[in-house]
């Protein structure tokens, strides 16, 4: 059953349907405020917030879009609120104008701390960039979502958001060329 066949149907009462969907984006939702505020705390509290919004909003929940592009947005809603309630909603979310700037065979114990330092490193680099360039590559990237999607996400164009993720990726590299 695809996500809005499902949510069509937690809408009529069926709590294993909703259980479905939370199963399948919990991790997702996660990692993407995870991301974004770099708290765990504020990301456990932002996540529940997302869950309860869409528990609350069930009973006029039509499809109009794609389940994920309707809770990415409800997720980025509940962000923006939370930048706004603590005063500090990044400048990148104001202006459109971006900043310039395997498998599970046995791995040998070298290639594993090295595959997890350049994790970290990739990590370290994705915490280094703007806000809103973070989220639409994280997006991009984490959920599979098209620009389009995203752009319905995060309220803007689709050539702002291809734009997000170029300069992201750029700052990507850059910042991955300077730590090795």
């Amino acid at each position: 059953m695809n996500d809005e066949t499902l949510m069509l149907a937690y809408q009529r009462g069926d709590s294993t349907a909703f259980e479905n969907l939370y199963s399948r984006h919990k991790g997702g939702i996660y990692r993407y405020l995870k991301r974004q505020c770099g708290n765990d705390a504020t990301a456990e509290e932002l996540f529940q917030d997302v869950w309860l919004k869409i528990v609350n909003a069930r009973k006029n929940y039509k499809v109009t879009a794609k389940f994920t592009t309707w809770l990415y947005h409800i997720a980025h809603n509940r962000l923006i609120d939370h930048y706004r309630k603590n005063n500090r909603l990044p400048d990148s979310y104001e202006d459109d104008e971006p900043d310039e700037f395997e498998d599970h065979c046995t791995i040998d114990p070298v290639t594993e701390i090295n595959r997890t330092r350049q994790a970290e490193k990739l990590l370290d680099c994705i915490r280094q960039l703007p806000e809103a360039q973070r989220e639409s590559f994280l997006l991009k990237e984490e959920t599979g979502l098209s620009l389009i999607d995203i752009a319905n996400i995060a309220g803007t164009s689709r050539e702002t958001i291809k734009s997000r993720v170029r300069y992201a990726l750029g700052a990507l590299r850059r910042c991955l060329q300077r730590l090795s």
